[in-house]
């Protein structure tokens, strides 16, 4: 019988706009204060695409950085797959956009929608066409301008969500690395939970549909945190079994950067000490499918995240969705 191929991350790389928008920013445009979004979220600030950007131009951007990380040409890649909610448009997808402008000319490409555990998604079929032989390098990608599907009247969602892109090689590693297990889930009865209601088959855009505000995302937030909580750790937990990893043996937790305190509360759950879980909430907010990648990157770059670690990446969003990956860096 052959022996299963090792398949792991390669490089990463990230990218997020270079405007700020702070809490006291957003004093200013709804009844809000800084301590309430803190205190309740952990978010001090997160970043803003300009007019006329898109989520291409920073998917393009975190992918040339997690190819020259990996030292491999764009041409070289078989498949592109995008984890977005905010794709440039309805079609084509924004995986062959970035494919058209990365050069990677031999490269299959296509979009992901599973919210914000998109990027968990990507990574469980990236190690399977690896695996299988399809795919010799896998670009995973995951960006998302959530500002531009984001109320800023409405005071309850607009201070949670920012802009940004993250991605990841996926390809065959040596022995002593690589992926050891994922699970993912779904419930689509939560779906009415966190959701867009028009701009699709069901409410197209029409004059109405705009005037009631319905392009843009609407949350129950209490519905969402207890879903959360219970994705996060349940998840967590599912990795650890499949791969015969005790919570003893997690070096880095790199979860969705939705609120601190589902992050704290999954810290707490697993007794891992806080320089062992990624936070980059304080900064970015929830960017969506690209925290964890964005989270991934720099703990990589700032050295926190080191070759032979064992980091879990977890996720929940939108779907209801859940996620997580256990893998050897």
């Amino acid at each position: 019988m052959q022996e299963q191929k090792r398949v792991g991350i390669l490089g990463s790389g990230s990218a997020v706009p270079e405007r700020v928008l702070t809490n006291f920013d957003l004093e200013k445009m709804v009844d809000t204060n800084d301590e309430w979004i803190v205190t309740r979220t952990g978010i001090r600030e997160r970043r803003i695409a300009g007019d006329g950007e898109s989520t291409s131009d920073y998917v393009t951007k975190a992918c040339q950085r997690a190819l020259e990380a990996a030292g491999v040409q764009a041409d070289q890649v078989d498949m592109i797959m995008v984890a977005t909610v905010t794709p440039d448009m309805m079609f084509p997808s924004t995986g062959s956009i970035v494919q058209d402008r990365l050069g990677a000319s031999k490269a299959a490409a296509f979009d992901l929608s599973a919210a914000c555990s998109g990027f968990l998604y990507g990574l469980s079929l990236a190690n399977g066409l690896v695996q299988s032989g399809q795919a010799k390098y896998v670009l995973v990608a995951a960006g998302d301008l959530l500002s531009r599907i984001t109320d800023y009247e409405d005071r309850s969602t607009c201070v949670l969500f920012g802009d940004g892109a993250g991605a990841v090689l996926v390809g065959e590693v040596e022995e002593g690395r690589g992926f050891l297990s994922f699970d993912l889930g779904s419930d689509g009865s939560g779906g009415k939970y966190l959701h867009m209601p028009a701009g699709g088959s069901k409410i197209p855009a029409s004059q109405e549909s705009v005037a009631q505000r319905q392009h843009f995302l609407r949350m129950e937030g209490q519905e969402t945190f207890k879903f959360a909580v219970k994705a996060m750790a349940g998840s967590t937990e599912k990795v650890l079994a499949k791969a015969g990893l005790d919570r003893e043996d997690i070096d880095l937790l790199v979860p969705h950067q939705a609120n601190i305190r589902i992050i704290e509360a999954a810290r707490k759950r697993f007794g891992l000490d806080e320089d062992k879980v990624v936070v980059t909430i304080h900064k970015y907010g929830n960017t969506s499918a690209s925290s964890i990648p964005i989270a991934l990157d720099e703990a990589i770059r700032e050295g926190r995240a080191k070759a032979g670690d064992l980091a879990v990446m977890v996720g929940f969003g939108g779907g209801l969705t859940w996620g997580a990956a256990a893998v050897r860096l």
